[in-house]
């Protein structure tokens, strides 16, 4: 086709169309899937209850974090919007991270996991014993 874009072409315009857009964000949401690299970086994903998405804090950036982000852990975030064309995937490039209280998701589960153990659904007498998987 005439007007066809490549991959290549097409991926280099939406990384300049949102990394232009999203130059600076602050984005409030929960820390989930979070990896401490032996780079010393940090990989993690944001969310909320209908979306998510991939952040990155370079190990310069988060030496200057005054906790340990958890899983759960509600948090915002300063950042930019950058896009990595060998995978076509957008993530935020955090540049700072502070608390922002208990994540709701993570409060909802330990609710639920209360009520449940208020019914004494975890006591040991509904404990079932898995046999052991055979080896092949």
């Amino acid at each position: 086709m005439k007007n066809a874009l490549t991959v290549s072409e097409l991926t280099r315009e939406i990384k300049k169309t949102l990394e232009d857009r999203f130059d600076s964000v602050v984005v409030v949401g929960e820390i989930s899937n979070f990896k401490a690299h032996v780079s010393g970086h940090w990989y993690f994903t944001l969310k909320d209850t209908d979306a998510q998405i991939s952040c990155t804090m370079w190990r310069g950036k988060n030496s200057y974090v005054f906790f340990t982000p958890q899983d759960g852990m509600k948090i915002t975030i300063t950042g930019k919007i950058t896009v990595y064309p060998p995978r076509g995937n957008y993530q935020i490039d955090v540049n700072s991270m502070s608390p922002a209280g208990e994540g709701e998701l993570q409060a909802a589960f330990e609710k639920l996991k209360k009520r449940l153990s208020d019914e004494g659904l975890f006591d040991a007498e509904f404990k079932k014993i898995f046999p052991h998987s055979r080896k092949k």
